[in-house]
């Protein structure tokens, strides 16, 4: 069992957002990928078009550092689709979604 494994879930996890790795650094990376890649995937892929507002993690990263910063495993999301269909998909336990190399979702 990994470090990461033994994390408790980021739904009941009571360590603050800095403490989780969510601090400065990710705030400045996060911006400056919703500033290279404004427009939430999974609208684009339905023909619609919305900003994004999230960096998602397309893989969970469950305190894995190293897949945390993986850029290649970030996807830029509107909130409606990270807090809604995002979370449903992870829940449920369904294959996750794949995306091509501009980090748009392949249906």
């Amino acid at each position: 069992m990994t470090a990461a494994s033994r994390l408790p879930s980021w739904r009941t996890d009571k360590r603050k957002t800095a403490e989780r790795g969510y601090g400065g650094a990710w705030q400045r990376a996060r911006l400056a990928y919703l500033k290279a890649h404004p427009l939430c995937v999974m609208c684009t892929a339905e023909g619609k078009v919305a900003l994004a507002n999230v960096v998602d993690h397309k893989i969970p990263h469950r305190g894995d550092q190293a897949l945390f910063w993986d850029v290649s495993n970030w996807a830029a999301l509107c909130s409606a689709h990270h807090n809604s269909d995002k979370q449903m998909a992870e829940k449920s336990g369904r294959t996750r979604t794949t995306f091509d190399t501009d980090g748009r979702v392949v249906w």
